[in-house]
Formats: C-alpha cells, sequence, structure tokens
C-alpha cells in the first residue's frame, strides 16, 4: 500500500541558484544535498513541515534529468511515495497495468530504495516509490 507522499522532486538547472531560491521561500536550509551518481544527479533536500522537496540537478548531460529540462524546462519532475514493501508494490503495480520502469529497486537519494512508474500510465505523472534503507 502507498503511504504517505515521501517528497515532490524538482528539476532544475542550477542546484546553487535554486538551493538560494528555496532557502529563502522555505525560510530553512536544505537539510541534506547528495549525489546520485547512478542517475547522474545532485540533490538536495528540504523539509517543509512533514513534507519534503528535493531539488535534482544534472551532473551530466544525458542524464534523464539533463533531457528532461531540456525537453520540459525546469519544475515538477516527480512525486514520490513512501511505501512498506517496494517489491511487492512493482509486482501489484504491474499486475494492474501499469508499466515500471524498474523492474528492481535501486539505491536512491536518502537512504531510500527508489523505483519508478511510467508517466504514460499515471495520467503524465512521473510516479517514484521509496522505501526506508535498514541496515
Amino acid at each position: 500500500m502507498f503511504g504517505k507522499i515521501e517528497h515532490l522532486g524538482i528539476a532544475v538547472k542550477n542546484l546553487e541558484q535554486a538551493n538560494e531560491v528555496y532557502t529563502k521561500l522555505l525560510g530553512r536550509q536544505p537539510y541534506k544535498s547528495e549525489a546520485v551518481e547512478s542517475e547522474a544527479v545532485e540533490t538536495s533536500f528540504f523539509m517543509t513541515g512533514e513534507n519534503k522537496i528535493e531539488l535534482l540537478a544534472a551532473t551530466s548531460d544525458d542524464s534523464a534529468i539533463a533531457k528532461y529540462v531540456a525537453k520540459r524546462g525546469e519544475g515538477i519532475h516527480h512525486v514520490a511515495f513512501a511505501v512498506e514493501d517496494i517489491k511487492a508494490e512493482l509486482v501489484r503495480l504491474e499486475k494492474e497495468g501499469f508499466q515500471i520502469l524498474n523492474k528492481e529497486p535501486k539505491r536512491g537519494a536518502d537512504n531510500k530504495w527508489v523505483a519508478f512508474v511510467h508517466p504514460k500510465g499515471t495520467n503524465g505523472v512521473l510516479v517514484e516509490l521509496c522505501q526506508e534503507i535498514e541496515e
């Protein structure tokens, strides 16, 4: 089952500039910055009450975020939902007819296992599933 919205992902051209904008907007600094080399992105996370905003900037011109920004410009890239059992959710969603972009969860930012559902089946919204990595 899906839990709360884990975060909103916002694609940006320049992470440093976006951090300045969101620091002013939200009245607080990002609590975490992290590179995710497998996705060729640098991320920053802001808390807004119980919710999070993830800023994503490409570190490579051929990354998914770079292509997204080139095609659509900066803005909301995905909505992420917390799940308790990401593998079970992927099986369930595939049975429901959704196109799963990651057959196996992969390590993402903020100590999470992540997988994505194609936006063609979700009214144009890229959906990310997130499960806390327990080590």
